[in-house]
């Protein structure tokens, strides 16, 4: 309490300065940051239903990431399955060159089918991203999570390409002991460790570089197969990452709504509350001149 006595005149225009003041500082505020919603004691209701929609966008901003990288990791796949059905090609065109070659051209395809089939098991190794071989093991799986309070995700289950279990999944009959008699898929049709060279001289057993076209060949289909399921994920996730980004959007529209300032309405109510501002002060001068009049009697 003031030890100072003040008119009522000068009370009530002391008091409407201070809430003018108080007003202008919070009209600043809010042009300053763009919101009128700053904190909970402007407006507790809409700060936290606000607040709600806005760590709801961050979470799934989160999630956005994850989806993110979840098709980097596919098309990484993608991409050396793209290599594989090249060198593939390759091979079945060595192939087809071996049935009328000489028997030292084909010494010198039997090394060239060989070093593809072993770059093709070098790139599969290689098919990593973050850790992950989407290419190399059937127990490698990438799990893409959606939700936040959901169990809304997709699993892709890896393929082992490099198995020699069988044609329908295995690309190992391409390489190391290729051309060997222990029944790899390829070489089987030639049933020794001969390679090209079981095609014979005069070219009498050609059937045999027949058998190895049509294993390429499904090879090629199967692998096609395969870049298919693959690439029919990579368009779910990036239709979830399109839905996720517009989710986002809507998420923040909806938060700002209840917070954000019309800056052109706070900028006429600055311009008032300085006019204001100044009429108090006015006014305030205009209530202290009966005590200039006792003080020009007393002298």
């Amino acid at each position: 309490m003031s030890d100072i006595a003040l008119t009522a005149a000068q009370r009530g225009s002391l008091l409407s300065l201070q809430n003018t003041q108080s007003l202008s500082e919070r009209t600043q505020t809010r042009l300053s940051t763009g919101r009128k919603v700053n904190s909970v004691v402007d407006d507790a209701v809409n700060y936290f239903k606000a607040k709600g929609l806005t760590d709801r966008a961050s979470d799934f901003s989160l999630k956005k990431d994850g989806i993110g990288q979840g098709i980097s990791s596919l098309n990484s796949a993608l991409n050396a399955i793209e290599g594989i059905d090249s060198l593939l090609k390759q091979m079945k065109g060595i192939a087809e060159a071996a049935k009328s070659q000489t028997t030292t051209e084909r010494k010198s395809a039997n090394n060239q089918f060989t070093e593809i089939g072993n770059q093709i098991s070098q790139l599969v190794e290689d098919a990593s991203y973050q850790g992950l071989n989407l290419l190399n093991s059937t127990n490698s799986t990438l799990d893409v999570s959606f939700g936040i309070r959901t169990a809304s995700k997709l699993q892709v289950q890896g393929l082992d390409l490099n198995s020699s279990a069988g044609a329908a999944d295995g690309l190992k009959m391409f390489t190391i002991n290729a051309f060997s008699s222990s029944g790899d898929l390829v070489f089987s049709a030639f049933g020794s460790s001969n390679g090209f060279s079981a095609l014979g001289a005069n070219n009498s057993n050609t059937t045999l570089a027949d058998a190895v076209i049509t294993k390429l060949d499904n090879a090629v289909s199967t692998l096609r197969g395969q870049a298919a399921s693959l690439g029919a994920n990579v368009a779910i996730l990036q239709t979830r990452l399109d839905f996720t980004n517009s989710y986002v959007n809507e998420l923040t529209v909806g938060s700002d709504k209840l917070t954000l300032a019309d800056l052109n309405e706070e900028g006429a109510n600055l311009v008032a509350l300085q006019t204001r501002q100044q009429l108090g002060i006015q006014s305030l001068a205009i209530s202290g001149q009966q005590q200039q009049a006792v003080l020009s009697l007393i002298g």
